[in-house]
């Protein structure tokens, strides 16, 4: 029998923090995380010794990385456990974590995503994946796929390709207001579609830059909660589900499938109606990501997400504000702290503590990454 995660003991994230999301520098990994943890150990009012578990997400540093960053922090002996799932990562050891303490494992437990590309690594890397040559590597990457998307549902909705560019323009209008995000400057329509061309009908503004950062949530239990001295302002985690792709369905569209099944399972976990929520945060690594998903988990008609995007629907302010930290488009993804960042925004927006960025009177929300396509995960908080 499968339960829900309310049908274990209340899960609540307690502390935040992040390292800022930014291009390939000289600062080392351990400082980007340190920076992260240091930050969320601040915010919980919990020294480092009050957590009994560290659960660390990166996919393009080495392996066991986890172990000579969080050494500094101190040599507590708690289990440290090293997750990779693409850029569901971090939200694939936000899950790790809630679990461990739902279930009583653990009371205190530290979610910590890095990542710092190696761009030596990164250009040597094989052709063949799995053994399996693809035929199509020079052709078919991820911005080319969802260009092609894009102007299919420019067709099909009878809207206009620069219409999806508006994505880019609200969600890097939100970035300018956030001090962790990669890019923090607005830009108009018309510079957004005077960049540089990507593919199709993509600029540079309209894909997500993949750079390093940090980010740290830490989650604790109602036990844990009465053994913090200052105020406390703890958020509770609803919901946690995860997916993976079948074998039926569009091969070309698993991540929109994946997105609507998985979301469903978040919410109906959660007793909550997708009407409800005041915050999504998605994973919008291209423009077309956040109009296709938007439909697919029923905010809105096949068709309407475009309109509703012009009237300021998700804007901060509007019906539900979507992606306020700027998005992957203007927060950017560094990929293993991406998950973890959004589970931040979040947390900052249902303790009304997000500034230019609040959206007013927010209670519900959701957050919701999608790994190569082939993973997908969500989880929907409350202000209690």
């Amino acid at each position: 029998m499968k339960l829900p995660l309310l049908s274990f003991r209340p899960v609540y994230v307690i502390g935040i923090g992040f390292h800022r999301y930014q291009a390939l520098s000289a600062t080392p990994y351990v400082n980007l995380g340190l920076t992260a943890a240091r930050e969320a150990l601040a915010d919980s009012g919990l020294p480092w010794e009050s957590v009994d578990s560290a659960f660390v997400a990166t996919a393009l540093l080495p392996m066991a990385s986890g172990r000579p960053m969080l050494r500094h922090l101190g040599a507590t002996g708690i289990p440290i456990v090293h997750i990779e799932n693409a850029s569901a990562s971090g939200s694939a050891a936000f899950r790790a974590a809630v679990l461990d303490v739902a279930s009583g494992v653990s009371d205190v437990s530290m979610v910590i995503g890095v990542d710092k590309p190696d761009p030596v690594r990164q250009s040597a890397r094989a052709e063949a994946i799995n053994g399996l040559d693809n035929l199509a590597n020079d052709a078919i990457v991820p911005f080319t796929s969802f260009a092609l998307r894009a102007e299919a549902y420019a067709r099909s909705s009878r809207c206009q390709v620069a219409d999806i560019a508006l994505v880019a323009v609200k969600n890097l209008r939100n970035a300018a207001k956030n001090p962790y995000a990669q890019r923090q400057k607005e830009q108009t329509l018309e510079e957004v579609l005077a960049g540089k061309p990507v593919a199709g009908i993509f600029t540079k503004l309209q894909c997500t830059p993949v750079g390093e950062g940090g980010a740290a949530v830490i989650v604790a239990s109602e036990e844990a909660l009465k053994r913090i001295s200052g105020p406390v302002r703890p958020v509770q985690v609803l919901s946690s589900a995860a997916s993976s792709q079948c074998a039926s369905g569009d091969p070309a569209r698993h991540d929109v499938e994946l997105t609507q099944a998985t979301v469903k399972k978040a919410l109906d976990q959660a007793s909550v109606s997708v009407r409800e929520l005041d915050v999504l945060e998605f994973h919008d690594a291209f423009t077309i990501e956040e109009i296709e998903y938007l439909e697919a988990i029923g905010y809105c008609g096949a068709g309407h997400a475009i309109p509703m995007l012009k009237e300021g629907a998700f804007d901060i302010g509007g019906g539900a504000a979507v992606s306020p930290s700027g998005g992957l488009i203007g927060m950017g993804h560094p990929i293993g702290p991406t998950g973890i960042g959004q589970i931040g925004e979040i947390v900052r927006q249902l303790r009304h503590e997000a500034g230019e960025r609040q959206q007013p009177q927010a209670r519900l929300a959701m957050a919701h990454m999608v790994g190569l396509g082939a993973v997908c995960y969500a989880h929907v908080l409350r202000r209690p």
